[in-house]
């Protein structure tokens, strides 16, 4: 007769970061938060001023903290800055851009994008002083060579994903996220592994003086329209 055995219990630790705040401040904070992060706005022209690693480093840890499916947090950031890297990252994004817009896209998709006024020259790629490469994890290697299976992968890298713009935002910096497509050239740009999926580029920086961003970009559906009480 097999032993039946308890299931293993886990150390817990204390509730380590939760801070209740009275009905007013936590109403205060929601709207502050609000209309803080309600300036955002996807930026295409970037000053070249660097920006110090360890903001970057920062942000990155906050998005570190992200929730993730099974606690696996299954992504993986690529930081670029040197000018050498950045305009073949350029190079590469632009084939796609060009094939995208001039071949694959429907004119769905590009009567969508006008109001933007995007196009398939990227030069922020080279002039930004941060790309960020995010790639989420198909699955994890123990330090065995064991594959793991990672659970709930795109949520997961999503989350961290707008942690990382919002941490940025908060610290003073503006962001554009681009998605050539298809991407695959970062793995090899970045020396990921295949089972790293590359998600989303970040573009980090200060804006350009004079920059200007499309008034479309700021217009946001009210409550009503992206939410719901039951």
């Amino acid at each position: 007769m097999t032993e039946r055995r308890e299931p293993a219990r886990e150390l817990m630790e204390a509730l380590p970061a939760y801070r209740e705040c009275p009905p007013v401040e936590m109403l205060h904070r929601a709207q502050a938060f609000r209309d803080d992060i309600a300036r955002r706005r996807s930026v295409r022209d970037f000053d070249a001023r660097p920006v110090a690693r360890e903001v970057i480093a920062q942000c990155l840890l906050a998005a570190g903290t992200a929730p993730s499916g099974a606690n696996q947090q299954p992504w993986f950031f690529s930081v670029i800055t040197d000018p050498v890297h950045k305009r073949r990252v350029r190079e590469a994004a632009e084939v796609e851009e060009r094939s995208f817009h001039d071949a694959r896209a429907p004119q769905e998709w590009l009567d969508a994008l006008a109001p933007l006024g995007t196009a398939a020259d990227k030069p922020f790629l080279e002039e930004a002083p941060v790309l960020i490469a995010i790639f989420a994890q198909k699955y994890g290697v123990r330090v065995d060579g064991e594959k793991f299976s990672h659970y709930y992968v795109p949520g997961s890298v999503g989350i961290a994903s707008g942690f990382l713009i919002a941490a940025l935002h908060h610290a003073g910096l503006a962001t554009l996220t681009h998605t050539p497509n298809p991407m695959g050239f970062l793995n090899e740009l970045c020396g990921r592994p295949p089972s790293e999926k590359p998600v989303i580029l970040l573009v980090v920086g200060h804006p350009k003086a004079g920059c200007v961003v499309p008034v479309h970009g700021g217009i946001k559906k009210p409550l009503e329209d992206i939410a719901q009480w039951l």
